[in-house]
């Protein structure tokens, strides 16, 4: 059997010794985890605290590079084109003593493949999973799958020993409101074990003397204080009083005034984060507009008119203070399938927007709620505040909502909004993971985040088909066919690609993740 065989990207951390003093970093940002089970909320700021505790099979680095978690290998099998083959870490223990196999593998992948998994999507085209020996596991697909491994890489592994004595073997019910015990405590093979979890207040986290990557990593991150701090001037107070020791997100207007302090620095890297705004165009009415009997979204020329009245250079200049780039396609340009002519394709244009409206039936205009985070992305309350003014000018009167990201994300999942914000990472730097999200009709296995009701069976197939296409020249070629009908029905509104701006002590030593997760033991301490 051949198997591809992945070297670590920081090989010369090999030598690396554990740090002979502890070293508590104190770590805040705009929101908090929205829970500790791994398979319910596929959310940045929720996989970032969960990679301190928990692993996956392969994984990114700082840089975005695929690297070697608890996986060493990894390769299609010899026998059967529509199976990959998993060689296991040996010799790794879960935070309570417990032995990682093949069994907690097969468990944690079939538990994500479940309804209420937010990871569902990412596992649409398995049809089994199955150990074939304590260190080794197969992942047959319908059909080859040429990026399954590239779908993996926040699918954290569980302890299915702890899941069953602590009744977590079930997927949190995060969007109806369950609590459950994995929401707030957890089992891990990771760097970090979990101390104490007060959700929206303080998660501590403490070094893992038997972690295995002892040595191979800098480790030198030995204590975590994670503190969710939602105002923006507030979160930079702390981190220029000494309060806190690292932010993720400095708000625009403060980096001057973060990077000229003593002690402290702004390191900045374009994200792989898209903004925009989603619309509901399948419902015949809509519940937050003052349209009767009808909905003005299911009209692409009312969907493009919204889209022409929004000035993102404006944002970008006034609200993003110059840290954005307008975006043309909800893809960023890290992703395979990325277009540099669609990206640019957005246009302000407030006559001819106004012309469509006209033609749509819309001329006087209509009113219509905008659901808003205001803890999630940079400025995001700001951006929606902004955009408010823009489509007032084409005779769309939005009346804002905001609210903390763990009451609006539910909206969009339960089909609770009519218009609302949304930003997109792509872990796996391909289309397809956007596509089978948010594009794709909502359903068994697809379209969770998909809150525009848009539904296109044909379109349907032909990304289901992605998972299977190994030509990657007809594969590119199929993606570059969704992107045009994406494009041309306006299904959303793009409105940025975001700018990671990190605040830190200067002491600490780290690159900017393209994907915004820290990943406390790549961090050295100067």
């Amino acid at each position: 059997m051949t198997i591809h065989k992945t070297v670590l990207a920081c090989a010369l951390m090999a030598s690396v010794a554990m740090p002979a003093t502890a070293e508590t970093i104190r770590w805040a940002r705009a929101g908090d985890a929205l829970t500790l089970d791994p398979h319910a909320q596929n959310e940045g700021p929720t996989s970032a605290l969960a990679h301190q505790i928990m692993e996956p099979l392969v994984m990114r680095d700082m840089t975005g590079a695929m690297v070697p978690a608890l996986a060493t290998e990894w390769g299609p099998s010899p026998d059967n084109p529509n199976v990959w083959v998993f060689k296991l870490r040996e010799g790794v223990s879960f935070h309570d003593g417990a032995e990682f196999d093949s069994g907690d593998v097969v468990f944690s992948l079939k538990r994500a493949m479940t309804p209420d998994s937010d990871y569902k999507e990412l596992l649409a085209s398995v049809v089994d999973v199955r150990a074939t020996g304590p260190a080794t596991v197969e992942i047959e697909t319908n059909g080859p799958n040429p990026i399954m491994p590239n779908n993996l890489t926040n699918l954290f592994i569980m302890d299915e020993g702890w899941a069953n004595a602590n009744n977590a073997v079930k997927v949190q019910d995060y969007e109806g409101g369950e609590d459950t015990f994995a929401a707030k405590n957890a089992n891990g093979t990771g760097p970090y074990k979990l101390v104490s979890r007060e959700p929206d207040v303080k998660t501590v986290l403490t070094i893992n003397d038997q972690y295995w990557g002892t040595g191979q990593f800098p480790m030198e991150v030995t204590e975590i204080v994670y503190t969710p701090i939602q105002n923006a001037a507030t979160r930079v107070a702390a981190l220029l009083s000494g309060e806190v020791d690292f932010i993720q997100d400095v708000p625009v207007q403060d980096l001057a005034r973060v990077a000229s302090a003593d002690g402290l620095d702004v390191r900045t890297a374009p994200q792989n984060r898209v903004i925009f705004f989603g619309m509901n165009m399948g419902d015949a009415d809509l519940a937050n507009d003052n349209v009767e009997g009808k909905n003005p979204l299911a009209d692409v020329r009312v969907r493009r008119a919204m889209s022409m009245a929004i000035n993102r250079d404006a944002i970008k200049q006034v609200v993003m203070r110059g840290q954005s780039q307008p975006a043309g396609m909800i893809s960023p340009p890290f992703v395979n399938g990325w277009d540099a002519e669609m990206d640019a394709s957005s246009r302000t244009d407030i006559a001819g927007a106004k012309a469509l409206m006209e033609e749509a039936g819309y001329g006087d205009g209509f009113s219509i709620q905008l659901d808003c985070p205001n803890d999630r992305y940079i400025n995001d309350e700001a951006i929606c505040q902004a955009a408010v003014g823009m489509l007032a000018q084409i005779g769309v009167t939005v009346n804002l909502d905001a609210k903390p990201k763990a009451q609006h994300f539910p909206l969009i999942n339960t089909l609770a909004t009519d218009f609302y914000m949304l930003g997109w990472g792509v872990p796996t730097y391909d289309s397809e993971y956007i596509f089978n999200f948010l594009v794709h009709t909502k359903g068994e296995k697809y379209g969770s985040w998909n809150g525009t009701r848009y539904s296109n069976p044909e379109l349907d197939a032909k990304i289901e088909a992605l998972a299977s296409q190994t030509d990657l020249e007809a594969r590119n070629a199929s993606i570059a066919e969704i992107w045009a009908v994406v494009q041309e029905e306006q299904l959303y509104i793009p409105i940025h690609h975001q700018v990671l701006n990190w605040g830190m002590k200067s002491n600490i030593g780290t690159v900017v993740a393209p994907d915004d997760a820290a990943k406390f033991k790549y961090f050295t301490i100067n």
